[in-house]
């Protein structure tokens, strides 16, 4: 099924990995590479405020 961009209601929180564009937003937003980005996201779960938390995380230490 093809991604509905209009759908911003509960999506809205959700990372997608298998998604192109929201792994290459999701990596430059945090200035990691593709496995890196794949592995925060798989760890925090689709959670994008979890993701992003851990990935902050990840940059300080």
């Amino acid at each position: 099924m093809a991604d509905d961009k209009k759908n911003v209601g509960r999506d809205r929180g959700r990372v997608a990995a298998g998604q192109a564009y929201e792994l290459n937003y999701f990596k430059r937003k945090h200035g990691l590479t593709d496995d890196r980005a794949r592995k925060i996201i798989k760890e925090a779960g689709n959670s994008r405020e979890k993701a992003n938390a851990l990935a902050e995380k990840r940059k300080k230490g």
